[in-house]
């Protein structure tokens, strides 16, 4: 069974990429191809080190004329779909630097059947000015993945990506291609749109949220948008941005506590759920605004504790006491690793603590 990204590159798709191209290129050495990733090093390598090794191979095997290799690849790269076959836009990377005009050609095919988001990168560091205008031709075009691609491939933070340092420091110049974008009726763009402003948002918030300000209450799919890149914020319960959504600061607002925090088993153990239950209570006479968020402070291998918040609920709530009930789960995953002994639990309302309390994890490290 495929647990990691890398095992996608099993030898039966190698094999079926290197007959599709062979159909191409009459003068494909299959066998080359497949011994030159098969080497020593591959069984080592992670998922995107053995995409720069596919496209290291077929740099090896196809014509030495950079134009005629691209046409082969883009011939072959619409019989394959997925993030496992990035190594057809990592091939542009590492051998078109040079050649604009024809990389940017062979991305916009390739990024429609993977993705280009991390190839056009470099030559987003090499010129900028040049670059953000193709993405901004490209927020017009009818095809969702190229106006996808307009916003994603400038992600000053992109994961997995190598980091846009000129963006980090001064976003804007990105800012157009995401306002041509901000009402695109495919959610895999607004999903990048989004994402591209909670990027922002980490190293300029105030660019973030002069811009959701301008841009909520005016069409639903931009809302959609606004609400999404805003969520770092409003985890740390930034109060700029809880106020663009209409949540008050609590000082504002008498009557609204959180009551009879309870956790059914204070001691769980690895694998187990952590099951807590609260009463929220409005006797402020109205319906108010609330966003709850629970954080729990885990324990860390330096025996401190390093908190993460998560959403619980957001909406109106009206005048009365309201019960919720949540779990966690402290099943073993690659993102996250537990360690025994004591965390603690907080309840979150509009930015604002209001209930705490302790448990304790064991049979972790």
């Amino acid at each position: 069974m495929r647990e990691t990204l890398k095992d996608l590159y099993t030898t039966e798709l190698l094999q079926t990429v290197a007959g599709r191209i062979g159909e191409v290129y009459a003068g494909f050495d299959e066998g080359r191809f497949l011994w030159l990733i098969h080497n020593e090093a591959w069984e080592q390598e992670e998922f995107k080190q053995r995409v720069r090794h596919i496209a290291m191979a077929l740099t090896e095997v196809l014509p030495g004329s950079y134009p005629e290799a691209v046409t082969i690849l883009t011939q072959a790269a619409p019989f394959f779909r997925g993030v496992e076959y990035i190594f057809f836009p990592d091939y542009v990377e590492l051998n078109g630097m040079d050649q604009w005009e024809t990389s940017m050609e062979a991305l916009a095919v390739f990024t429609h059947y993977s993705t280009a988001e991390f190839a056009v990168r470099p030559f987003v560091i090499r010129d900028q000015e040049r670059m953000l205008a193709q993405m901004a031709a490209w927020a017009e075009s009818d095809d969702e993945h190229l106006r996808r691609l307009a916003s994603e491939g400038i992600r000053p933070r992109l994961p997995w990506a190598s980091q846009l340092p000129s963006l980090i420091r001064d976003p804007r110049p990105a800012l157009p291609i995401l306002e041509r974008l901000k009402e695109d009726p495919s959610l895999y763009v607004r999903k990048s749109v989004a994402n591209h402003l909670n990027d922002i948002s980490k190293d300029h918030p105030e660019v973030v949220l002069e811009l959701a300000t301008n841009w909520y209450g005016k069409h639903p799919l931009t809302d959609w948008i606004v609400r999404h890149a805003l969520r770092s914020l409003l985890r740390k319960g930034d109060i700029r941005a809880l106020a663009i959504f209409g949540y008050q600061e609590l000082e504002e607002l008498e009557g609204i506590e959180v009551r009879e925090l309870k956790i059914k088993r204070p001691l769980i153990a690895v694998g187990e759920e952590l099951e807590f239950s609260f009463q929220v209570v409005n006797d402020t006479g109205s319906p108010v605004s609330l966003r709850i968020d629970y954080e729990i402070d885990y324990m860390k291998a330096s025996g401190k504790l390093a908190p993460k918040r998560y959403k619980c609920s957001d909406k109106r709530y009206a005048p009365g006491s309201w019960t919720v009930e949540k779990k966690q789960s402290f099943k073993l995953i690659s993102t996250r690793r537990f360690y025994s002994g004591d965390h603690r639990l907080h309840i979150i309302v509009n930015g604002k603590r209001l209930a705490s309390m302790d448990f304790v994890l064991e049979g972790a490290e």
